[in-house]
């Protein structure tokens, strides 16, 4: 009996990779800034240098799946929030031949993790998306991508949410907010236009903030959020 051969196209077929830009926020609350996480290229091309973490997608293997498992090995982080921001397939942006690349962007609270850095990356460390190194292959085009995606959803999906704790003030929500916008928000509007639009509520409790009287506690409000986005309304910051 004979084995039925594989049928394999003979047209040329690009590789295909991921590259994840995780972003968090630290800093004090008067000064929150938003940090992106690199890994050190431990191999060539661009050994050495500072890039976003990922790596091929294997066969058979989901995108997000790849990303995931990229992120875990390459950084140690498993469970981050992660979203398609797009795909890139410039002929000549790596050296190994035509790659075209799926960027993912995601959120998470640095502090969860430890991180640790293994396989292809020789170290993984948090930046200031303000001040970062000089990236290898075209990440800094991939980054930028990635952070004008992170503030477009800032309008559409509550997505800064995680990054907050389950309890937190109105100033710990505009530190953040501006963080992830890059510019300041009048203090007076941002609780007019956060009080309209209903999905945050009052939880217990209160906390203080700096020499300030104690600050009421919030909580978020999935559904509410839901029903505003169902109105196709952009949240207005």
């Amino acid at each position: 009996m004979v084995k039925k051969q594989k049928y394999v196209y003979e047209w040329p077929r690009p590789g295909v990779t991921v590259d994840i830009a995780l972003f968090t926020v630290a800093g004090t609350l008067q000064h929150l800034r938003l940090q992106v996480l690199l890994i050190e290229r431990d191999e060539e091309p661009w050994r050495g240098m500072w890039a976003l973490p990922g790596g091929f997608v294997r066969e058979n293997e989901d995108l997000e799946g790849a990303a995931r498992r990229e992120l875990q090995e390459e950084t140690g982080i498993q469970g981050a929030w992660l979203e398609q921001v797009t795909a890139v397939g410039t002929p000549g942006r790596d050296t190994r031949g035509h790659i075209i690349t799926v960027v993912y962007m995601g959120l998470t609270a640095g502090d969860r993790h430890h991180l640790a850095p293994r396989g292809d990356a020789r170290a993984a460390r948090w930046f200031e998306v303000s001040a970062l190194p000089k990236l290898a292959f075209d990440h800094a085009l991939l980054l930028d991508h990635a952070v004008t995606h992170l503030r477009r959803r800032l309008d559409e999906a509550p997505i800064c949410f995680e990054l907050l704790p389950e309890r937190f003030t109105l100033s710990e929500l505009q530190a953040l907010t501006e963080a992830i916008l890059g510019r300041p928000l009048d203090r007076r509007n941002f609780r007019r236009k956060v009080a309209h639009l209903g999905f945050i509520s009052e939880a217990e409790g209160t906390r203080r903030e700096g020499r300030h009287r104690p600050a009421q506690l919030y909580r978020f409000v999935p559904q509410a959020f839901m029903e505003h986005a169902e109105r196709q309304k952009a949240v207005p910051f």
